[in-house]
């Protein structure tokens, strides 16, 4: 983990040297494979370099979005309308504070608004956050990518057998028709690698 932070961190100033727009901040795009680390990652970048972090977590689809259409197209299965309006738009229109409703997938429903500050630096973290619609609000792309052995390895001691049992037949399905009908790891900037056993 220490070394693909370090990769990471120093992509972040030429980047960063090449904006034109000061006033709106610096995104980065942190894609990859579920259980891949990119939520630890993400976390470790917040801390080392201070930037804003918003999650797509909070933005997959309510139940009522879940009409087959709409998850039989690749990276249907986030609400990216939503976070491109709520979120993305208002970033590069330079907006000093963001303000939206998470999406707890326990209970199914909408949070109470949270709201958050923009740093110099804000990263989105998750499945999808590539995803076409959202792609040029970037200046940088990640793709984080785990060996599938250890992909399940982590994803039983997160749930045990019937989380990887869910993820097998459904989650990770899904994620690897979004990855291969857009080409998201290709055409990132930046793709790396979680070493086996690497601390998640």
């Amino acid at each position: 983990m220490e070394r693909i932070v370090q990769k990471i961190e120093e992509c972040l100033p030429k980047r960063l040297q090449a904006l034109t727009d000061r006033d709106a901040p610096f995104l980065v795009a942190l894609d990859g494979r579920c259980a891949a680390g990119k939520t630890t990652l993400a976390a470790r970048l917040q801390e080392e370099t201070g930037c804003t972090v918003f999650h797509m977590d909070d933005f997959f689809l309510r139940p009522g979005q879940r009409v087959r259409e709409r998850l039989d197209t690749p990276g249907g299965n986030v609400d990216h309308e939503r976070f491109r309006e709520e979120i993305l738009v208002p970033l590069r229109e330079g907006e000093e504070e963001i303000s939206y409703r998470p999406y707890d997938c326990h209970t199914q429903e909408l949070l109470p608004p949270v709201s958050a500050k923009p740093s110099r630096i804000v990263l989105v973290e998750g499945s999808y956050s590539c995803h076409p619609e959202l792609w040029d609000f970037y200046g940088l792309h990640i793709f984080l990518t785990v060996d599938p052995k250890e992909q399940l390895r982590r994803i039983a001691a997160r749930g045990g057998a019937d989380s990887v049992r869910r993820f097998r037949e459904r989650w990770i399905p899904l994620e690897e028709s979004y990855f291969k009908a857009f080409q998201v790891r290709e055409r990132c900037e930046l793709c790396l690698e979680i070493p086996t056993n690497a601390s998640h």
